[in-house]
Protein backbone atom coordinates (compact mmCIF):
# COMPACT_ATOMS: atom_id res chain seq x y z
CA UNK A 1 0.00 0.00 0.00
CA UNK A 2 1.18 3.23 -1.18
CA UNK A 3 2.47 5.66 2.30
CA UNK A 4 -0.10 8.14 1.78
CA UNK A 5 -2.88 5.78 1.74
CA UNK A 6 -1.65 4.93 5.78
CA UNK A 7 -1.65 8.87 6.10
CA UNK A 8 -5.52 9.48 5.19
CA UNK A 9 -6.40 6.35 6.38
CA UNK A 10 -9.98 6.72 7.10
CA UNK A 11 -10.42 10.14 5.66
CA UNK A 12 -13.42 11.03 3.17
CA UNK A 13 -12.86 13.36 0.16
CA UNK A 14 -14.47 15.64 -2.12
CA UNK A 15 -12.87 16.21 -5.63
CA UNK A 16 -14.99 19.78 -6.83
CA UNK A 17 -13.07 19.71 -10.26
CA UNK A 18 -11.74 16.69 -12.08
CA UNK A 19 -12.77 15.32 -15.98
CA UNK A 20 -13.33 11.94 -15.50
CA UNK A 21 -14.63 11.48 -18.98
CA UNK A 22 -10.91 11.18 -20.13
CA UNK A 23 -10.37 8.90 -17.29
CA UNK A 24 -10.72 5.16 -17.15
CA UNK A 25 -12.84 2.89 -14.39
CA UNK A 26 -8.76 1.73 -13.32
CA UNK A 27 -8.60 5.43 -11.94
CA UNK A 28 -12.27 4.97 -10.59
CA UNK A 29 -11.05 2.11 -8.54
CA UNK A 30 -7.96 3.83 -7.62
CA UNK A 31 -9.84 6.75 -6.52
CA UNK A 32 -12.41 4.92 -4.46
CA UNK A 33 -9.51 3.35 -2.75
CA UNK A 34 -7.75 7.19 -1.56
CA UNK A 35 -11.71 7.85 0.18
CA UNK A 36 -12.67 10.05 -2.45
CA UNK A 37 -16.97 9.63 -2.13
CA UNK A 38 -18.04 12.08 -4.30
CA UNK A 39 -16.24 14.49 -7.39
CA UNK A 40 -17.91 17.06 -9.39
CA UNK A 41 -16.92 17.16 -13.08
CA UNK A 42 -17.13 20.53 -15.23
CA UNK A 43 -18.11 20.88 -18.89
CA UNK A 44 -14.96 21.77 -20.45
CA UNK A 45 -12.82 21.26 -23.91
CA UNK A 46 -12.31 18.51 -25.12
CA UNK A 47 -8.89 19.13 -26.76
CA UNK A 48 -10.36 19.99 -30.74
CA UNK A 49 -12.89 21.95 -31.29
CA UNK A 50 -16.57 20.75 -31.75
CA UNK A 51 -18.62 21.29 -35.17
CA UNK A 52 -22.18 21.47 -34.15
CA UNK A 53 -24.60 21.95 -31.09
CA UNK A 54 -25.43 17.99 -31.20
CA UNK A 55 -22.07 17.40 -30.20
CA UNK A 56 -22.37 19.75 -27.19
CA UNK A 57 -25.35 17.99 -26.93
CA UNK A 58 -24.46 14.85 -26.51
CA UNK A 59 -21.21 15.89 -24.33
CA UNK A 60 -23.84 17.44 -21.69
CA UNK A 61 -26.15 14.53 -21.99
CA UNK A 62 -23.15 12.00 -20.93
CA UNK A 63 -22.07 13.97 -18.09
CA UNK A 64 -25.91 14.15 -16.44
CA UNK A 65 -25.89 10.17 -17.63
CA UNK A 66 -23.65 7.61 -18.41
CA UNK A 67 -20.59 9.38 -16.28
CA UNK A 68 -23.24 9.68 -13.33
CA UNK A 69 -23.82 6.12 -13.58
CA UNK A 70 -19.79 4.95 -14.20
CA UNK A 71 -19.04 6.47 -11.27
CA UNK A 72 -21.79 5.50 -9.00
CA UNK A 73 -20.81 1.94 -10.28
CA UNK A 74 -17.46 2.75 -7.79
CA UNK A 75 -19.32 3.82 -4.91
CA UNK A 76 -18.29 7.54 -5.95
CA UNK A 77 -21.34 10.51 -6.42
CA UNK A 78 -20.82 12.04 -9.42
CA UNK A 79 -21.96 15.77 -9.14
CA UNK A 80 -20.97 18.51 -12.65
CA UNK A 81 -21.09 21.51 -13.79
CA UNK A 82 -22.50 22.49 -17.43
CA UNK A 83 -21.29 25.76 -19.21
CA UNK A 84 -19.43 26.52 -22.59
CA UNK A 85 -16.23 26.73 -22.10
CA UNK A 86 -13.88 29.87 -22.74
CA UNK A 87 -11.91 28.41 -25.07
CA UNK A 88 -15.34 27.24 -26.83
CA UNK A 89 -16.35 30.71 -27.10
CA UNK A 90 -14.62 32.30 -29.51
CA UNK A 91 -16.29 30.36 -32.32
CA UNK A 92 -19.79 32.79 -31.90
CA UNK A 93 -22.01 31.37 -34.43
CA UNK A 94 -21.46 28.04 -32.32
CA UNK A 95 -21.58 29.36 -28.93
CA UNK A 96 -24.87 31.29 -29.18
CA UNK A 97 -26.98 28.00 -30.33
CA UNK A 98 -24.83 26.18 -27.05
CA UNK A 99 -26.28 28.81 -24.98
CA UNK A 100 -29.62 28.62 -26.13
CA UNK A 101 -29.37 25.03 -24.69
CA UNK A 102 -27.53 25.36 -21.61
CA UNK A 103 -30.70 26.61 -19.67
CA UNK A 104 -32.34 22.81 -20.13
CA UNK A 105 -29.09 20.91 -18.43
CA UNK A 106 -28.98 23.05 -16.07
CA UNK A 107 -32.15 22.02 -14.71
CA UNK A 108 -30.84 18.48 -14.69
CA UNK A 109 -30.55 16.45 -11.80
CA UNK A 110 -27.10 16.18 -10.17
CA UNK A 111 -26.25 19.59 -11.82
CA UNK A 112 -24.50 21.99 -9.21
CA UNK A 113 -23.53 25.05 -11.23
CA UNK A 114 -22.89 26.92 -14.31
CA UNK A 115 -19.32 26.03 -15.21
CA UNK A 116 -16.18 26.10 -15.85
CA UNK A 117 -16.25 29.35 -17.60
CA UNK A 118 -14.28 32.93 -17.82
CA UNK A 119 -11.16 33.55 -19.70
CA UNK A 120 -8.92 32.02 -21.47
CA UNK A 121 -7.06 34.34 -23.50
CA UNK A 122 -9.75 37.25 -22.58
CA UNK A 123 -10.92 37.78 -25.92
CA UNK A 124 -14.05 40.13 -26.87
CA UNK A 125 -16.52 37.25 -27.17
CA UNK A 126 -14.94 35.18 -24.15
CA UNK A 127 -15.67 38.09 -21.98
CA UNK A 128 -19.46 38.26 -24.48
CA UNK A 129 -20.12 34.60 -23.45
CA UNK A 130 -18.91 34.59 -20.20
CA UNK A 131 -21.32 37.35 -19.00
CA UNK A 132 -23.94 35.81 -20.88
CA UNK A 133 -23.37 32.98 -18.74
CA UNK A 134 -22.95 34.67 -15.26
CA UNK A 135 -26.84 35.58 -16.08
CA UNK A 136 -27.90 32.35 -16.39
CA UNK A 137 -26.16 31.55 -13.11
CA UNK A 138 -28.35 33.73 -11.88
CA UNK A 139 -31.10 32.74 -13.17
CA UNK A 140 -31.09 29.32 -12.03
CA UNK A 141 -29.69 30.48 -8.68
CA UNK A 142 -26.63 28.34 -9.07
CA UNK A 143 -22.66 28.93 -7.95
CA UNK A 144 -20.49 29.57 -10.81
CA UNK A 145 -17.46 27.81 -11.53
CA UNK A 146 -14.69 30.24 -12.97
CA UNK A 147 -11.66 28.91 -15.48
CA UNK A 148 -9.10 31.88 -15.15
CA UNK A 149 -6.46 31.96 -18.07
CA UNK A 150 -3.04 30.41 -18.24
CA UNK A 151 -1.52 33.99 -19.09
CA UNK A 152 -1.43 37.25 -17.20
CA UNK A 153 -3.36 35.22 -14.50
CA UNK A 154 -3.65 37.73 -12.09
CA UNK A 155 -4.88 40.64 -13.97
CA UNK A 156 -7.40 38.16 -15.72
CA UNK A 157 -8.69 36.60 -12.06
CA UNK A 158 -8.97 40.21 -10.98
CA UNK A 159 -11.14 41.05 -14.35
CA UNK A 160 -13.19 37.79 -14.18
CA UNK A 161 -13.83 39.02 -10.19
CA UNK A 162 -15.21 42.27 -11.15
CA UNK A 163 -17.08 41.22 -13.74
CA UNK A 164 -18.91 38.77 -11.79
CA UNK A 165 -19.83 41.96 -9.05
CA UNK A 166 -21.23 43.81 -12.21
CA UNK A 167 -23.78 41.02 -12.81
CA UNK A 168 -24.51 41.69 -9.01
CA UNK A 169 -23.80 37.95 -8.16
CA UNK A 170 -22.94 36.86 -4.81
CA UNK A 171 -19.13 36.50 -3.84
CA UNK A 172 -20.18 33.19 -1.74
CA UNK A 173 -21.78 32.04 -5.30
CA UNK A 174 -18.51 32.17 -7.09
CA UNK A 175 -15.75 29.73 -6.78
CA UNK A 176 -12.76 30.86 -8.75
CA UNK A 177 -10.20 28.38 -10.28
CA UNK A 178 -6.82 27.72 -10.57
CA UNK A 179 -5.15 30.20 -8.43
CA UNK A 180 -1.60 30.35 -7.58
CA UNK A 181 0.31 32.75 -4.85
CA UNK A 182 -0.29 35.13 -6.37
CA UNK A 183 -4.32 35.18 -6.78
CA UNK A 184 -5.42 33.83 -3.87
CA UNK A 185 -5.35 36.90 -1.22
CA UNK A 186 -6.86 38.91 -4.29
CA UNK A 187 -9.71 36.53 -4.35
CA UNK A 188 -9.85 35.55 -0.44
CA UNK A 189 -9.84 39.71 0.15
CA UNK A 190 -12.67 40.31 -2.75
CA UNK A 191 -14.86 36.92 -0.73
CA UNK A 192 -14.66 34.43 -3.67
CA UNK A 193 -14.14 30.79 -2.74
CA UNK A 194 -10.75 29.91 -3.69
CA UNK A 195 -10.16 26.65 -6.00
CA UNK A 196 -6.50 25.46 -6.64
CA UNK A 197 -5.67 22.90 -8.98
CA UNK A 198 -2.81 20.38 -8.11
CA UNK A 199 -1.08 19.66 -11.52
CA UNK A 200 2.16 17.19 -11.47
CA UNK A 201 4.05 20.20 -13.33
CA UNK A 202 2.00 23.33 -13.91
CA UNK A 203 -0.70 25.36 -11.77
CA UNK A 204 -0.18 24.57 -8.34
CA UNK A 205 1.94 21.85 -7.21
CA UNK A 206 1.35 19.86 -3.35
CA UNK A 207 4.50 21.07 -1.76
CA UNK A 208 3.50 25.03 -2.40
CA UNK A 209 -0.24 24.01 -1.54
CA UNK A 210 0.76 23.02 1.60
CA UNK A 211 2.93 26.28 2.38
CA UNK A 212 -0.71 28.43 1.10
CA UNK A 213 -2.54 26.83 3.94
CA UNK A 214 -0.14 27.69 6.14
CA UNK A 215 0.05 31.24 5.30
CA UNK A 216 -3.61 31.92 4.59
CA UNK A 217 -5.60 29.28 6.47
CA UNK A 218 -8.35 27.00 5.28
CA UNK A 219 -11.19 29.28 4.72
CA UNK A 220 -13.12 29.45 1.43
CA UNK A 221 -10.09 27.36 0.24
CA UNK A 222 -10.57 23.92 -1.98
CA UNK A 223 -8.26 22.16 -3.94
CA UNK A 224 -8.93 19.85 -7.18
CA UNK A 225 -7.37 17.68 -9.51
CA UNK A 226 -9.01 18.91 -12.33
CA UNK A 227 -7.04 15.54 -14.11
CA UNK A 228 -7.86 15.22 -17.79
CA UNK A 229 -6.34 13.71 -21.15
CA UNK A 230 -3.08 15.99 -20.19
CA UNK A 231 -0.29 14.82 -17.92
CA UNK A 232 -2.43 14.77 -14.78
CA UNK A 233 -3.56 12.20 -11.62
CA UNK A 234 -6.52 11.73 -10.17
CA UNK A 235 -5.42 11.52 -7.00
CA UNK A 236 -3.93 14.55 -5.72
CA UNK A 237 -6.47 16.05 -3.82
CA UNK A 238 -5.83 13.05 -1.23
CA UNK A 239 -2.26 12.63 -2.03
CA UNK A 240 -2.23 16.41 -0.85
CA UNK A 241 -3.78 15.95 1.74
CA UNK A 242 -1.20 13.12 3.25
CA UNK A 243 1.61 15.88 2.70
CA UNK A 244 -0.42 18.47 4.51
CA UNK A 245 -0.91 16.26 7.77
CA UNK A 246 2.85 15.23 7.01
CA UNK A 247 3.59 19.05 7.35
CA UNK A 248 1.77 19.19 10.53
CA UNK A 249 -1.37 21.14 9.29
CA UNK A 250 -4.30 20.15 11.37
CA UNK A 251 -6.12 17.69 10.37
CA UNK A 252 -9.59 19.92 10.64
CA UNK A 253 -8.09 22.09 8.63
CA UNK A 254 -7.04 19.51 5.79
CA UNK A 255 -10.67 18.15 6.03
CA UNK A 256 -11.76 21.52 5.28
CA UNK A 257 -10.01 22.20 1.96
CA UNK A 258 -10.14 18.70 0.66
CA UNK A 259 -13.97 17.92 1.54
CA UNK A 260 -15.95 20.15 3.70
CA UNK A 261 -15.46 23.82 1.92
CA UNK A 262 -16.34 21.85 -1.78
CA UNK A 263 -19.75 20.68 -0.17
CA UNK A 264 -20.47 23.88 1.52
CA UNK A 265 -20.18 25.80 -1.91
CA UNK A 266 -21.81 23.35 -4.22
CA UNK A 267 -24.31 22.43 -1.99
CA UNK A 268 -25.91 26.44 -2.82
CA UNK A 269 -26.89 24.87 -5.57
CA UNK A 270 -29.44 22.70 -3.66
CA UNK A 271 -28.29 19.13 -5.26
CA UNK A 272 -25.89 18.45 -2.92
CA UNK A 273 -26.63 16.56 0.10
CA UNK A 274 -23.94 15.18 2.54
CA UNK A 275 -26.21 12.06 3.34
CA UNK A 276 -25.65 10.70 -0.12
CA UNK A 277 -22.28 9.88 0.67
CA UNK A 278 -21.39 10.10 4.24
CA UNK A 279 -21.17 6.72 4.78
CA UNK A 280 -20.14 4.07 2.07
CA UNK A 281 -22.39 3.88 -0.91
CA UNK A 282 -24.08 0.72 -2.45
CA UNK A 283 -22.50 -0.55 -5.45
CA UNK A 284 -24.13 -3.22 -7.61
CA UNK A 285 -22.00 -3.39 -10.52
CA UNK A 286 -24.39 -5.97 -12.12
CA UNK A 287 -26.58 -2.83 -12.97
CA UNK A 288 -26.36 -1.26 -16.75
CA UNK A 289 -27.29 2.17 -18.20
CA UNK A 290 -29.47 2.22 -21.30
CA UNK A 291 -28.03 -1.34 -21.75
CA UNK A 292 -24.21 -0.63 -21.17
CA UNK A 293 -22.12 -2.41 -18.18
CA UNK A 294 -18.51 -1.00 -16.85
CA UNK A 295 -17.88 -5.39 -17.41
CA UNK A 296 -16.01 -6.66 -20.11
CA UNK A 297 -16.02 -10.28 -20.98
CA UNK A 298 -16.19 -12.55 -17.94
CA UNK A 299 -15.35 -9.91 -14.85
CA UNK A 300 -17.57 -10.70 -11.98
CA UNK A 301 -19.39 -7.95 -10.81
CA UNK A 302 -18.46 -6.30 -7.26
CA UNK A 303 -21.57 -5.84 -5.04
CA UNK A 304 -20.79 -3.68 -1.92
CA UNK A 305 -23.19 -2.87 0.85
CA UNK A 306 -21.96 -0.68 3.97
CA UNK A 307 -18.80 -1.74 4.65
CA UNK A 308 -18.91 -5.13 2.88
CA UNK A 309 -17.30 -6.08 -0.47
CA UNK A 310 -18.59 -9.66 -1.86
CA UNK A 311 -17.33 -10.95 -5.10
Amino acid sequence: MPNYLNIIKGMKFFDPHIHMTSRTTDDYQEMAAAGIVALIEPAFWLGQPRTGVDTFRDYYSSLVGWERFRASQFGIKHYCTIGLNSKEANNESLAEQVLDILPLFLLKEGVVGVGEIGFDDRTVLEEKFYRAQLELAKESNLPVQVHTPHRDKKNGTIRSMEIALEHGLDPKMVIVDHNNEETVKDVLDRGFWAGFTIYPFTKMSNKRMVEIVKQYGSRKIMVNSAADWGISDPLAVPKTAALMVESGIKVEDVLLVTYRNAIDAFSQSGQIKESDFITTNSVDQSQKYEGSSILRGEQNPVYVKSSLIIE
